[in-house]
């Protein structure tokens, strides 16, 4: 079997759209996903993601295509209702609720939740102290994740501390994904619907 991951993130350079593969993929891979990898398409802006889903779904609609975005804010109801509450965005025709997950609220929740990356990545100027406890990490605001970790990292000096791109791109190739199970319920779901659809033959 075979899927499709639609990734926001890499903005519109090439080169960040490369990292930005390259960072999923090792994730995936650490997750169990070495030799039966969804095909990650990083696809800059969040709308351009959901413009290619939703043009993926059309052309190939037999195929495991699954979209994968910053939700923005804590997730309540069914993955669809969210985004056409916050983003007005329709369900594409034939689109389960399996098929849209969510970084809750943004990736760098993903980041916040293993410190043991943060602590490789960002070293002795790393400012722990700054960073939000590990728990709960999916009710928090987009804003309040953002700052605590400009805030953790901001002594780092100017070309380490955290920014999106490379930086953000380098932390998430070094996460635990049994860490981010524990702690982060739609990164889960997430390992949990490509296991579904990426299952190896028995």
């Amino acid at each position: 079997m075979s899927a499709k991951l639609f990734v926001e993130g890499g903005g519109d350079s090439k080169e960040l759209h490369t990292r930005c593969r390259e960072a999923f993929r090792k994730l995936l891979e650490k997750a169990g996903f070495v030799g039966h990898m969804p095909r990650i398409v990083a696809c800059g802006a969040r709308i351009a993601a959901y413009g290619d889903f939703c043009t993926a779904l059309r052309v190939a609609p037999t195929e495991n295509s699954v979209l994968l975005v910053d939700s923005e804010s804590p997730v309540d109801g069914t993955p669809w209702s969210h985004v056409e509450t916050g983003d007005a965005w329709p369900r594409p025709g034939g689109a389960t609720d399996d098929q849209l997950q969510f970084m809750v609220v943004c990736m760098e929740s993903w980041v916040l939740a293993d410190r043991n990356a943060l602590k490789r990545v960002f070293g002795m100027g790393l400012r722990v102290s700054s960073l939000l406890p590990e728990e709960n990490l999916e009710s928090r605001t987009k804003d309040d994740v953002q700052r605590s970790l400009a805030s953790a990292t901001r002594d780092c000096g100017r070309d380490r501390c955290y920014r999106k791109g490379r930086r953000s791109f380098l932390v998430v190739s070094e996460l635990d994904p049994a860490i981010l199970k524990k702690r982060l319920p739609h990164f889960q779901r997430l390992i949990l619907i490509l296991n579904q659809y990426l299952a190896p033959a028995a």
